[in-house]
């Protein structure tokens, strides 16, 4: 499914009505109309009174032509006007003074004085509708609106937000200075990145995607993509009846130093998980036992040590370098540590080696700020980190990082030619040409150490398995979310530790191919109609 910045939505509106001559009015007709039915599904027992809180552009528009469906039915409704009439234009004003002719009762709120009487009559609505602001906003919100969208989160009657919560970023899901706190969105022809990533998703409530009459082949050309099962499904690689082991990839994980065996056992095993054939564990020398005994299923590699340390050192690229030959991927950085020799090992591996590699962990923290590293490296590669890595990687804070996740994946991914892959809340996929997915899969059980360990070692399977990179992470993402959430649908958001990833993957992947498990487009509330 197609996701849009709130550039891209406004290019799709105009080429609609310039370059296909849909008339506007039609498009706004449209968007009320499928509102005002959702209005009625979503709140059944409602009589009113109903307070529309309109702006002086076509969100306004939007809630007028709502207000109009209402006031037919029966249902009592004012417009609460937050402009002078004399400032609302086009078709926004078309539907407001149709409203008046049908003696819908009209409010202007134009000075901070008239706060306290629209608070009042606010108080006593059965519902708010918010067509205040829409997605066009792009700087924060000051002054009369800022009182406004105070009050409607202030009070207790329920709101439905007209396309977007106002005040909410449609880019980054950051409210700009203040947002309204709807229970229902109603989004028009696609649903915006800012609706789907957090805090953003917790701002629109139950989310709606209404087609208003776009037709859908203008968003062929859209990068932004909600990864649902519909296009994650077909991704997985087939099993042939005749395969064999060696059919399906051999894997080698670089990972693993002293104190941090388990990150190197947890990539392996969910490596294994994910279908791979081979998959072997290159590890420093002196924890060669300790990995023999925690690992039965995957092969080991004990590789030469940095003097005085149970980390990798540069006498290992050699054997390695030679063990790699033949093999079909690398995932390489859980757990490896901070030696100095060992960050050169990554270095060098991450430049020069032709294998596709999947890097993570301290293998991104040995490349942050070397940029031209990854840019002219010899093979296709994808990065895994969680927030703080980025953060050191690009040299930002955390805040920055998070407040801005799309801008930052895609930054990434432009400047290291690689697949980026920032994991967190609705973890973001990005790659060099502009595209980006973000996943729906995922809850808070998996905020345990370990589980980003899984997910590189599922990534690096699919990459061994023949994968492009860009289907690798995304399916691995995907996977990895799915299993959280059989998890936590048995034992609920607490208690998950790395392994009970591993040990459900056969059965997700099982009823993820059967179709046994529902679209999780449910998980982020987001339901479709098409008008």
């Amino acid at each position: 499914m197609k996701l849009v910045t709130a550039a891209e939505m406004r290019e799709l509106d105009r080429q609609a009505i310039e370059e296909l001559g849909i008339p506007s009015p039609v498009l706004m007709e449209n968007a009320g109309r499928t509102t005002y039915q959702i209005l009625r599904q979503e709140f059944p027992g409602l009589t009113g009174p109903v307070a529309v809180v309109a702006g002086r552009g076509n969100n306004g528009g939007d809630g007028s032509v709502v207000a109009r469906y209402l006031a037919q039915a029966g249902v009592p409704v004012a417009i609460f006007l937050v402009a002078a009439r004399d400032q609302v234009q086009g078709d926004a004003l078309v539907n407001l003074e149709i409203a008046g002719r049908l003696g819908i009762e009209i409010v202007e709120v134009q000075e901070e004085k008239d706060i306290n009487l629209l608070a009042h009559r606010l108080a006593r609505s059965g519902l708010i509708v918010d067509a205040l602001l829409g997605t066009g906003l792009n700087s924060e919100v000051k002054g009369l609106y800022r009182l406004v969208i105070e009050e409607i989160n202030h009070l207790r009657p329920p709101v439905l937000a007209v396309d977007i919560p106002s005040g909410l970023s449609a880019d980054t899901g950051q409210p700009l200075g203040a947002a309204v706190q709807a229970q229902v969105t109603v989004t028009y022809g696609w649903p915006k990145i800012g609706q789907i990533l957090p805090p953003g998703r917790d701002y629109v409530g139950r989310l709606w995607q209404v087609d208003i009459g776009i037709p859908p082949e203008l968003t062929r050309d859209i990068p932004g993509e909600l990864a649902t099962a519909r296009e994650i499904r077909p991704l997985l690689p087939p099993r042939p009846w005749g395969g064999h082991k060696g059919t399906f990839g051999h894997l080698v994980v670089l990972a693993g130093s002293e104190g941090k065996t388990g990150a190197a056992t947890m990539t392996s095993e969910g490596a294994l998980r994910s279908g791979a054939g081979l998959v072997t564990l290159g590890i420093p020398a002196s924890l060669n036992d300790i990995l023999e005994a925690k690992l039965t299923e995957a092969m080991t590699l004990p590789l030469p040590e940095a003097l005085g340390s149970r980390a990798l050192g540069l006498k290992a690229l050699e054997p390695l370098l030679n063990f790699l030959l033949q093999k079909t991927a690398l995932a390489l950085g859980p757990g490896l540590g901070t030696h100095k020799e060992t960050q050169e090992l990554v270095r060098h591996l991450a430049r020069h080696l032709p294998l596709p590699l999947v890097i993570d962990a301290d293998g991104i923290n040995a490349l942050a700020g070397e940029f031209e590293t990854l840019t002219d490296a010899a093979g296709p590669r994808i990065l895994t980190p969680h927030p703080g890595e980025m953060a050191r990687f690009l040299d930002l804070t955390t805040r920055e990082v998070q407040e801005n996740r799309l801008l930052t994946a895609r930054e990434a991914a432009a400047r290291t030619n690689a697949v980026v892959v920032l994991k967190g809340a609705q973890t973001l996929v990005a790659d060099p040409l502009g595209r980006v997915s973000i996943n729906t899969t995922g809850n808070p059980a998996l905020a345990s150490g370990g589980t980003g360990d899984v997910l590189t070692g599922l990534i690096g399977g699919f990459l061994a398995q023949g994968l492009t990179p860009w289907d690798a992470a995304r399916l691995g993402v995907y996977l990895h979310g799915l299993a959280a959430d059989f998890f936590a649908a048995q034992y609920g958001p607490r208690g998950l530790i790395a392994g009970d990833l591993v040990a459900v993957f056969p059965e997700v992947m099982h009823e993820f191919i059967q179709e046994l498990i529902p679209e999780t487009e449910e998980g982020i509330c987001l339901r479709r109609v098409i008008s």
